[in-house]
């Protein structure tokens, strides 16, 4: 069996040396980091996972794996829920859980990815934010060599659960709500990301409710941007009935840009986050439990390490009208 000290002996090294680079420490040279590197894929070297695990009294060690690039700075509201209920549920399931971000993962092909989560010792990973685009992570997933739970991305094999609310019914839900009690005939609809999974399933509903009611619908894609949605309702919004918008973040960007254009036209949006509160109006919205939805990806992702096979999973969410005294209380 492969062990450090040959690894260290390959790569012409001290074995502190090759702990350093497995462990992502600082300072290390990338000449140092390139011989090591390649003298643990030369040699097959895995760590002892298992061992770790027993040395650190943890029933497995699991990653967290966060994509920070697309938050905005006015919110980070949804990670950080993230972060408190999936690392609660693993101290309470006896799990070391650490944090992962894209951004140390995006430039590596799939076998620096594997070989770095194993040098790392984890066994099971929640994914949280992946799109469409994020071909590394859909390789990761293929391969099966880890447990994991994907939130917001309807993927499952053997080895990987999804879980994330009915995204399509909860976007038909909030806006035929909106549409009820305006008496809408025509809807601005902002859309998320283009290559976004939950994007697709909200599109969905959108149109399945315009096409049930009859209405007159015009999509426009404002990329979860606050922005981007403030910019399309100066543009399109005065010659539709309502607004829609995919996200709350959105939603208070089209608030915003109606009030200084002096007209009214109901918004809705969708996620349920504090900041919507301070929007100025009241509007209605979705809201998801994050905070949960995290601590059950951790539960799912124990049971699959736990021998479980994949499957996907489907939680609860609220329609709700955000006013400014219910975030202050």
């Amino acid at each position: 069996m492969v062990s450090i000290k040959d690894v260290a002996k390959q790569a012409g090294v001290a074995i502190s040396t090759v702990s350093k680079v497995l462990n992502n420490y600082p300072n290390v040279s990338e000449e140092t980091k390139k011989k090591v590197n390649q003298a643990v894929a030369d040699l097959n070297f895995v760590p002892n996972s298992v061992a770790a695990a027993l040395s650190s009294k943890q029933s497995g060690r699991v990653a967290l794996l966060l994509n920070l690039d697309n938050v905005s700075q006015a919110v980070d509201e949804i990670n950080m829920q993230y972060m408190a209920g999936a690392i609660g549920q693993a101290m309470d399931m006896n799990l070391d859980a650490i944090t992962v971000f894209y951004s140390m993962l995006k430039h590596r092909n799939i076998d620096e990815v594997i070989r770095y989560l194993q040098s790392q010792s984890i066994t099971g990973i929640v994914i949280f934010g992946m799109s469409k685009a994020d071909k590394v992570l859909h390789k990761l997933i293929d391969a099966q060599i880890f447990k994991i739970v994907v939130v917001d991305a309807p993927i499952v094999n053997a080895c990987t659960s999804a879980i994330w609310i009915d995204q399509e019914k909860a976007q038909y839900d909030v806006a035929k709500k909106t549409i009820m009690e305006n008496k809408c005939k025509s809807i601005l609809y902002l859309a998320g990301k283009k290559n976004g999974y939950v994007t697709d399933e909200r599109l969905k509903g959108i149109r399945r409710l315009a096409q049930e009611k009859g209405l007159s619908l015009l999509v426009r894609n404002g990329e979860f941007s606050e922005l981007q949605a403030r910019n399309l309702t100066f543009k399109y919004a005065r010659n539709k009935d309502m607004v829609a918008c995919a996200s709350d973040l959105m939603a208070i960007g089209a608030m915003k840009a109606l009030i200084e254009m002096d007209i009214f036209r109901p918004v809705c949006g969708f996620d349920g986050i504090t900041l919507m509160g301070y929007a100025g109006k009241q509007m209605n919205t979705v809201r998801q439990d994050f905070k949960r939805i995290a601590s059950e990806a951790v539960k799912e992702l124990k049971r699959l390490i736990d021998g479980g096979e994949g499957g996907q999973i489907v939680l609860d969410y609220q329609l709700v009208r955000m006013k400014y005294l219910d975030i202050i209380n």
